[in-house]
């Protein structure tokens, strides 16, 4: 999932380029996992995490109550709307030279945000994560995007802790399961019939910005061009069909595409309210969750394009001068038990997709995701259809830019 695109100014580029890094060796060892639990005992974990959904909120305090019992480490969730905003902190204390001590222990990240902390040497050494006890259970064989994250390779620097595939859902007391579009031309030719009934939401917000990546994605004459960094010399002839199909889709689409709803969040109470037929999400229960939070009414179903749909991982990573390192490792690893994973795919908790491999967990373990009922609205894993690569992450900024040039407030 996560979130938001980060622009480094040239200034604290600049002054952050010019500091030389502390040396590695002071870091935790997992391998030596004794001695990272002794060292985390007392400390106080300061994770950067987006505090935009309560049942995401509430999960992450449950998290908080278990590693405090059982651990003795204090997580106490900073919770954000950008996720920009928690890197911006730990490129000023680089720049400023605080190479220790940094406010920042954990950040909840992926795309752009991890791209630009891996580039400019704002994360802990490599190979962390893969010496983490639990990352035994992790499905690196069978999910490609543990160890690619927007095609950037992870090289153990952040670890993942959920999947991501996008999703869209609609009111079948409304909508019909056989007449949902089964490709973005046909969702535009929905609209274009429907008109009012569709939106996405406004850019940056990450929702909004992939909903534009699954429809480059779909109408781009060489896809592989994607998973390189944008050439700016052929960038207006490659995002020509994109701006294309959003300048046939705004004037259908809800309030004439002169508003959009801010989030995902208000994008589904639009649903729920009956002013949208059809929105979409990155969680493939999140609709079943939406249910059993009683946010969406029990006819909402999903639905996905035969031809594919983006999917990707999120993480957790350390910044380099983390303050609490130790607790931070502590976290991460407690973060991919099969427990918390088990309950974090419980619709009725949060329903997000566990990063860990059932092949791998004992008997005991896998009962625990066996007994999950994944709701009513959720596709079953053959039912998803395709995952579509996402764009390398030059790709995601480069087009939110253009985008505001376009369609931003006051243009």
């Amino acid at each position: 999932m996560l979130r938001r695109s980060f622009l480094i100014s040239t200034g604290l580029i600049s002054a952050a380029l010019g500091l030389a890094l502390p040396a590695f060796a002071q870091d935790p060892d997992p391998k030596n996992w004794d001695a990272v639990l002794a060292d985390a005992k007392g400390e106080t974990v300061y994770w950067n995490a987006w505090g935009g959904s309560e049942n995401i909120n509430a999960y992450i305090q449950w998290a908080a109550g278990e590693l405090k019992e059982r651990y003795e480490v204090t997580l106490e969730h900073v919770k954000l709307e950008d996720t920009a905003s928690a890197v911006s902190k730990v490129v000023a204390e680089k720049a400023a030279g605080r190479l220790d001590g940094g406010s920042v222990d954990l950040i909840w990240i992926n795309g752009e945000n991890f791209a630009s902390m891996k580039q400019q040497d704002l994360l802990m050494s490599p190979g962390w994560a893969e010496s983490l006890p639990n990352f035994a259970f992790v499905d690196v064989e069978n999910k490609p995007t543990i160890q690619t994250d927007f095609t950037v390779p992870v090289e153990g620097l952040e670890s993942p802790w959920g999947m991501a595939k996008l999703v869209f859902f609609h009111d079948t007391a409304r909508l019909a399961a056989d007449q949902v579009p089964q490709s973005s031309a046909e969702l535009l030719e929905w609209a274009k019939a429907n008109p009012g009934k569709f939106s996405y939401p406004l850019i940056p917000d990450f929702i909004g910005s992939t909903f534009l990546k699954q429809v480059l994605s779909e109408t781009v004459a060489d896809r592989s061009v994607l998973l390189k960094p944008v050439d700016e010399a052929s960038f207006a002839t490659v995002t020509k069909p994109l701006w294309d199909y959003l300048d046939a889709l705004h004037p259908v689409a809800w309030r004439e595409g002169k508003a959009f709803p801010q989030n995902y969040p208000e994008m589904k109470q639009l649903l729920a309210d009956g002013a949208l037929d059809i929105i979409f999400a990155f969680n493939p229960a999140e609709a079943s969750s939406a249910i059993a939070a009683g946010e969406l009414p029990d006819t909402v179903r999903s639905f996905t394009f035969p031809g594919g749909t983006l999917a990707n991982t999120h993480f957790v990573a350390i910044p380099f001068n983390a303050n609490a390192k130790a607790g931070a490792l502590v976290v991460a690893n407690f973060l991919i038990s099969p427990e918390a994973q088990a309950r974090k795919q419980d619709p009725n908790v949060w329903g997000d997709p566990t990063v860990l491999s059932m092949v791998k967990l004992s008997a005991e373990d896998r009962a625990k995701f066996d007994a999950l009922d994944l709701g009513i609205a959720t596709l079953a894993p053959g039912d998803l259809g395709p995952a579509l690569d996402e764009p390398h992450p030059t790709w995601m900024t480069r087009i939110e830019e253009e985008w505001k040039k376009r369609y931003g407030v006051g243009n």
